[in-house]
């Protein structure tokens, strides 16, 4: 065993955990007899499926989804329903699913490993690159805060009538943190089963409106099976990836699943982990996927086609929808308000959460809850009041806002995406639950896809922008600063496993010899 090994256990003793032993969920059937039975290191054998067992361990995945579901996202259906109609489903789809891959990773670093991407990246990386990940992460989740709070704020002016501005929306928006920090003194049961009545919020709103538009449902599953992209519609084909993977969210679900009571050294509890985690987090997945399909096929059956279908967003959308289908008993604005302050209420909450477990892991800071809440909300809620002053009296401006704020996440998915590819693929970190060469492949595959296509929004946006040479210049050493850093995360995850692997065989023989 090598020096670093030896110290290893007690420098975790010292460290800031995601959750402490008495937070977690205890998992029934880990007994002494159990153990007895499947605790075979070699043949790793998991229990037997247990409908009581998958219960206890939902929750994450449901958290993880809300993610899927923030207003960002919201804005992204309700624009590629009313530009491209019903024929970007397909891609929703697959984007979800790509979406899937990289959660069920990041699940899979954190039962394996008992710790979280962030920890693990302040471990496995030099000092000034885990400085920059940090800075990249803190700023890829205030600019996810300010989507979310923004929404928040923009439904409880809907629902007052306007007589609550949306700087007033931000004041209450921003209260959630203690709501958050109280649910939390309850249990993690009790917050997940408020994030369930959250979704459940959301699905019951989007079905209404989906049921009260009639959209057809031919043109839904020719949508879903056929894929279709034009010159016209390929912003909102971008805008649909790029707002599916969330950077914060691939922190937060590595400690997520840490929240129940799991032990690492067992091989076949961490399998019997994974699997009824990939089972929850695909049936969040499922629910997330539907209720952005409601979303995108009432606004194709709305708006597409007609003249206000480029001037539509998230603060125009509702009165667009009460104007063409008027009040009735449950007027349709209030309807779209509630889900839209459901999804901006729950993922607030899970900005939070995530920033609690980023700045905890990055930085090793030991503070009570509240305090580090407090801080992560003060982050984002300063830009977030200062955005909503400016750009109160104006629509289209919030919704500009909200297109640099998509590519403000597209810029820092690398920052989280190639870590975690990383460090999966690590036998050294993973053990033998490192992903396999083919997994591997599919995964670097799908996270070059995913770059490329951000990275076609982020040239395509900048282009636009930066028309002074003032202004380019700029753009142009950030380019390069940004290439050469993803360029050395790339060709440290390649070079990295190898050095380790050899230098723990040596270092293991020289253990032997003596």
């Amino acid at each position: 065993m090598s020096e670093t090994e030896r110290e290893r256990p007690l420098l975790q003793a010292s460290e800031e955990r995601a959750y402490e032993e008495t937070e977690k969920v205890l998992i029934v059937g880990i007994d002494e007899e159990e153990d007895a039975d499947y605790g075979d290191e070699l043949g790793g054998n998991s229990p037997k499926f247990s409908w009581k067992k998958l219960w206890l361990f939902t929750g994450p995945g449901f958290l993880m989804s809300i993610a899927f579901l923030d207003p960002g996202n919201l804005e992204s259906d309700l624009q590629a329903g009313a530009i491209a109609g019903y024929s970007l489903i397909w891609l929703l789809m697959w984007a979800t699913a790509i979406g899937l891959l990289i959660q069920l990773l990041s699940a899979r670093l954190g039962v394996a490993t008992g710790r979280h991407l962030a920890e693990l990246c302040r471990e496995e990386y030099p000092t000034w690159a885990r400085m920059v990940l940090w800075i990249m992460a803190e700023i890829a989740l205030i600019g996810a805060d300010i989507q979310e709070v923004i929404g928040s704020a923009i439904a409880i002016k809907i629902l007052s009538n306007g007589l609550v501005p949306l700087w007033a929306g931000v004041v209450i928006t921003a209260l959630d943190c203690f709501i958050f920090l109280f649910l939390e003194n309850y249990g993690i049961r009790k917050l997940e089963a408020v994030f369930a009545i959250l979704i459940a919020t959301m699905a019951l709103a989007f079905a209404w409106m989906f049921g009260q538009t009639k959209p057809s449902g031919t043109e839904l599953l020719v949508g879903a099976l056929v894929p279709k992209l034009s010159s016209r519609t390929i912003k909102q084909a971008v805008g649909i990836v790029g707002c599916i993977i969330m950077p914060h969210n691939v922190f937060l679900h590595s400690a997520l699943v840490q929240s129940r009571e799991v032990d690492p050294k067992k091989r076949f509890r961490v399998k019997e982990a994974l699997k009824y985690y990939s089972i929850e987090s695909t049936g969040a997945l499922a629910v997330s996927f539907i209720i952005n399909v409601f979303v995108t096929t009432v606004f194709a059956k709305s708006f597409y086609g007609t003249d206000i279908a480029d001037t539509i967003g998230l603060a125009n959308a509702g009165q667009y929808l009460q104007d063409k289908y008027g009040g009735g008993f449950f007027p349709i604005l209030y309807i779209w308000a509630i889900g839209v302050l459901a999804a901006g209420q729950s993922s607030t909450i899970t900005g939070t959460y995530a920033g609690q477990f980023i700045m905890g892991g990055f930085l090793n800071l030991k503070m009570k809850k509240w305090v580090r809440a407090l801080i992560t909300r003060s982050c984002a809620i300063i830009p977030t009041m200062i955005v909503a002053l400016v750009f109160d009296s104006s629509d289209s401006m919030l919704d500009e806002l909200n297109e640099w704020l998509n590519v403000l996440q597209s810029v820092q998915i690398p920052f989280a995406v190639i870590p975690l590819l990383c460090l999966v693929s690590n036998e050294q970190i993973m053990g033998s639950f490192k992903i396999q060469p083919l997994v591997q492949t599919i995964s670097w595959i799908v996270a070059a896809l995913v770059i490329a296509i951000n990275g076609y929004l982020m040239v395509d946006f900048f282009s636009g922008a930066a028309r002074s040479l003032v202004l380019l210049v700029p753009v142009i050493m950030f380019a390069v600063a940004y290439v050469m850093f993803v360029l050395y995360l790339i060709s440290r995850g390649l070079t990295y496993t190898p050095w380790q692997l050899v230098a723990s065989q040596k270092e293991t023989q020289r253990d032997d010899d003596e």
